[in-house]
């Protein structure tokens, strides 16, 4: 991914934030990342490489990072896999295992991991001012990585030409690999397929649609059955907009349709205009067409989202950046800045609109539960939940009938004194899911974070479904089963551990509440 911002650090180190330090979502130790890259399960490890300074804790210098995982929520990092140089910063792209070696660079009976990434070439280079996308590979199970000597084995002459997504593609008909990639200031997907990693043909494009007013970015395209039906699978292709996003900045989009190797065609329920948003008359029309849009999350700060290559028993598990571009180099955390959401794993499930995706967060199974209650009458007077706990993360489930309240209220992070918290309620009257930061602790680091974020949620059987994941600077909410999601980050002064929940205006019943600590 690009960026204008100063590669520098900071003249003035700000002090160290240990206790912002997230317990299960993936930070560098001591540097800057922004986009996940790479993902690739191999060999019993998930591979999480990401977009990286290995020199500051802003952007800059960009290279390829590199974490594992057995389980996706405790990361170990390694050193820097792809360094940039003097001749290319390593922007975003992706690796696969090369199972029939048809690149090559490995044997079939020890394949190797091939990453794609763009080459952003700088001046003086040959192909200076241009983004291209080059190869490297490893033998040693993603350990250590050559450049290709014949790099770049794609290229446009083009200045925005990023972010390759590869997978292989098999059919009846045919057997290649293809790659998504994009030409970001045109808002446009392009397609292209090779047999062996190095030579590539242009198969079609895709946009501009839907959000089209800022950068395209990071695509990915894959099937999944809905419901779980097999006879029965679409396609789904995911966009991240920059800016643009339907709650400001940088967000990411998806279309559900048909990929017949050649073209990706959306279904009509996946259009929200179809000549695309910026073609649009005013701003409300603008805003409702983003509304009607497909989004993967409705918060602030889910970003660059890209699915595991190779993940076991087919899953589709993604893993997003958790942070906005409005406001990414200012966090106030040092000595590292930035971090990933969690992995989920992605789903389709039909609907009154066609298949939607749902996701869930996969947490392993390891949680310590700290309370477990249900048909509890809640009223004005606020139900005390177990405290946040420095050093880990809180899960939070909770199955609430609105009844004759005109909202329910829980406030996560809070003081005691009620002056500091970070809010999500839910007002039956418009079926809106609201999360709102504006008092959450640390706010005034840039002027666009104080922030409320809100979503459509229909209750289900008059019932409302919470999954929320709270993490020392993070609110990860998945409604409604995983149908809606909303992240947002926040920074809780050192006191503010209260969580608690409230009915206004009537009287709801809480159906089942489960709180459980996460380390």
């Amino acid at each position: 991914m690009s960026s204008s911002l100063d590669a520098a650090r900071p003249e003035t180190a700000p002090a160290e934030t240990p206790r912002f330090r997230p317990a299960v979502h993936f930070t560098a130790r001591d540097t800057w990342l922004n986009d996940p890259n790479g993902l690739v399960f191999h060999d019993g490890l998930y591979h999480l490489f990401f977009q990286n300074n290995p020199y500051g804790n802003v952007w800059g210098n960009m290279s390829w990072g590199h974490a594992t995982s057995t389980d996706l929520l405790r990361w170990t990092e390694h050193p820097v896999a792809i360094a940039g140089d003097e001749t290319e910063d390593i922007f975003s792209g992706s690796v696969v295992v090369d199972h029939g070696n048809t690149s090559g660079f490995g044997t079939a009976e020890s394949p190797a991991l091939v990453a794609i990434y763009t080459s952003a070439f700088k001046a003086g280079s040959v192909h200076s001012g241009t983004q291209a996308q080059s190869l490297a590979y490893s033998v040693d199970g993603g350990m250590t990585w050559q450049k290709y000597d014949r790099n770049p084995v794609l290229t446009r002459d083009s200045a925005h030409f990023r972010d390759p997504k590869v997978f292989r593609y098999e059919s009846a008909q045919d057997s290649c690999w293809v790659m998504v990639a994009v030409e970001a200031q045109q808002q446009k997907v392009v397609l292209y397929r090779s047999d062996d990693l190095k030579t590539w043909d242009f198969l079609s494009d895709f946009g501009p649609a839907n959000a089209d007013a800022g950068e395209w970015e990071c695509p990915d395209l894959f099937p999944l059955p809905v419901d779980g039906d097999p006879e029965n699978v679409n396609w789904v292709l995911i966009v991240n907009v920059n800016p643009g996003a339907v709650a400001g900045g940088s967000g990411g989009q998806y279309f559900v349709g048909q990929f017949d190797g050649v073209s990706f065609v959306p279904e009509a329920g996946s259009l929200a205009a179809p000549a695309g948003i910026t073609s649009l008359p005013d701003d409300a029309s603008r805003s409702e067409a983003l509304q009607q849009s497909l989004w993967l999350d409705w918060g602030r700060d889910c970003y660059a989202s890209v699915s595991f290559s190779n993940a076991p028993d087919d899953r589709r598990i993604i893993i997003g950046w958790m942070n906005n571009w409005d406001y990414a180099n200012q966090l106030p955390t040092a000595p590292w800045r930035s971090s990933m959401t969690l992995a989920r794993e992605l789903r389709l499930s039909s609907g009154n609109g066609g298949a939607r995706l749902v996701q869930h967060p996969v947490l392993g199974g390891s949680e310590e539960e700290l309370l477990h209650a249900g048909n509890i009458e809640l009223g004005a007077s606020a139900l005390r939940l177990p405290d946040a706990v420095p050093g880990a993360a809180q899960v939070i489930e909770a199955e609430i009938a609105p009844g004759t309240a005109e909202r329910v209220e829980l406030r996560l992070l809070a003081s005691s004194d009620g002056r500091q918290g970070t809010v999500l309620s839910y007002a039956a009257g418009n079926g809106r899911l609201t999360l709102d930061r504006s008092r959450s602790g640390e706010t005034t680091f840039h002027e666009k974070f104080a922030s409320v974020e809100s979503a459509p949620v229909g209750l289900e059987d008059g019932v409302l479904k919470l999954l929320i994941v709270v993490d020392q600077c993070s609110v990860e909410v998945f409604a409604q089963d995983g149908k809606v999601v909303l992240t947002d980050l926040v920074f809780p002064e050192a006191h503010s551990q209260e969580n608690s929940l409230a009915a206004e205006g009537g009287i709801a019943t809480v159906l089942k509440l489960a709180v459980s600590s996460l380390a």
